[in-house]
């Protein structure tokens, strides 16, 4: 299949800046990862935590996350001012942050969990992102990561045809040589396995890995793509819970 695109202005910051590209895998990966965060951060109380959403995009999963999180502070944070924008719609807190050169807008140990949602995949310098992430967190700090898994059960059938893997990228232009239509941008995949050591290796102590089925999986394949779920190395959203050290 070749689907071409409309022809981009420039690099990757025209490309993220565009309002049609995706930014999420759905709201079951979504609601599945702030169960998870609230399972880990336990009632408000007198102690709200501080949770900040990096690359937040238009504050949907934020906003997934927000009802079971009731109490403590969601903070949005994105580089895209267009984004912000279509985010302060949805949650208290938005503001202009990267994990770039000039690092994020806050101080040291300062923030309790970290939503990092399809976020590592689109990245140059993932370590540089993680390094920074772990700048911010307090000791003990929860880091909530998702990312689409190039191990996918379908993903293994479609190699073994010689097919190009779902979720991967050879251009921002169109698709080519694998199923879908819509260009994503992802510069980097995971499996189950290099998500772990990736994350254990930037000084984070892995807590636990759990699966996401994937909203463009066909209707007829979704019974299997739920089912995926029970073994997190098949899923087709990898769902990482790891601490700071």
């Amino acid at each position: 299949m070749n689907t071409t695109a409309p022809p981009r202005r420039g690099g990757l910051r025209d490309f993220y800046e565009d309002p049609a590209v995706p930014v999420a895998s759905g709201a079951p990966r979504s609601l599945r990862q702030a169960r998870m965060l609230a399972a880990a951060l336990g009632t408000a109380g007198t102690a709200p935590r501080t949770v900040l959403d990096i690359g937040c995009g238009d504050g949907s999963a934020a906003a997934t996350a927000a009802p079971l999180l009731t109490g403590h502070r969601i903070v949005g944070v994105d580089w895209s001012q267009d984004a912000l924008q279509r985010a302060r719609s949805r949650l208290s807190y938005a503001i202009r942050g990267e994990l770039g050169d000039t690092g994020l807008p806050f101080r040291d140990a300062s923030v309790d969990a970290v939503l990092f949602s399809e976020v590592v995949e689109h990245l140059v310098d993932p370590d540089a992102a993680l390094d920074e992430i772990r700048r911010i967190l307090r000791p003990g700090g929860h880091l909530m990561l998702s990312t689409p898994n190039l191990a996918a059960w379908y993903n293994r059938g479609l190699l073994l045809a010689g097919v190009q893997p779902v979720f991967s990228e050879v251009s921002l232009r169109a698709i080519h040589g694998r199923p879908g239509r819509e260009v994503v941008g992802h510069l980097r995949l995971y499996t189950a396995r290099a998500l772990r050591e990736f994350v254990a290796a930037a000084g984070f102590e892995v807590v636990r890995l759990a699966g996401a089925p994937f909203h463009g999986v066909p209707r007829p394949l979704r019974v299997l793509d739920r089912l995926a779920c029970a073994r997190p190395s098949l899923a087709s959203i990898l769902l990482l819970h790891a601490r700071k050290t």
